[in-house]
């Protein structure tokens, strides 16, 4: 059994994984936090010093991996399923669950992260939430790509992670 949680970020991928992985009894794998500790470097400054095509590809690399772990919740990072055929190979290693939420949300819940992202830092309320809701119709295409869909707004991990298990017929 392997699930895959797609979604903008700041909407709770890694919580929810995690709850999902220990209600389930399965291994958790943040795509983020194995990419940063593999290649010893923060996302923002890989991105700085690389670019991103080359964080994608090294991203891809990482994500074709999980093809080997049986028995895992993988969290993604927000753009993983928008580049290349990534939303393709996660659809065909597991269940796709796309966690979705609102602009205007994701714009707050930024604002407060205690892991901010540096090109959203930069920007005022009314810019990140233009940012945010202009990347977001972009991305969601691909999002909408997952087999299941939640509503990720409640601010509560363990139900949006219950309502996983409920959708995908697993209880």
């Amino acid at each position: 059994m392997k699930f895959y949680l797609v979604g903008y970020m700041y909407c709770g991928k890694t919580t929810v994984g995690k709850q999902l992985a220990r209600r389930l009894g399965l291994h958790f794998v943040d795509l983020d936090v194995a990419f940063e500790s593999k290649y010893h470097i923060g996302i923002p400054a890989f991105f700085e010093q690389y670019g991103e095509e080359a964080f994608r590809k090294l991203e891809q690399q990482m994500l074709h991996a999980t093809a080997d772990i049986d028995g895992v919740v993988v969290s993604t990072g927000g753009g993983t399923a928008c580049y290349a055929d990534n939303m393709d190979f996660i659809n065909s290693q597991g269940t796709s669950v796309y966690l979705k939420m609102d602009a205007e949300t994701l714009a707050r819940r930024a604002a407060v992260s205690h892991k901010p992202r540096p090109l959203l830092t930069l920007m005022d309320d009314d810019e990140r939430r233009t940012h945010i809701t202009a990347q977001l119709a972009q991305r969601a295409i691909y999002y909408e790509r997952a087999a299941i869909t939640v509503e990720a707004d409640c601010d509560n991990p363990v139900k949006v992670a219950d309502r996983i298990i409920e959708l995908s017929c697993m209880c």
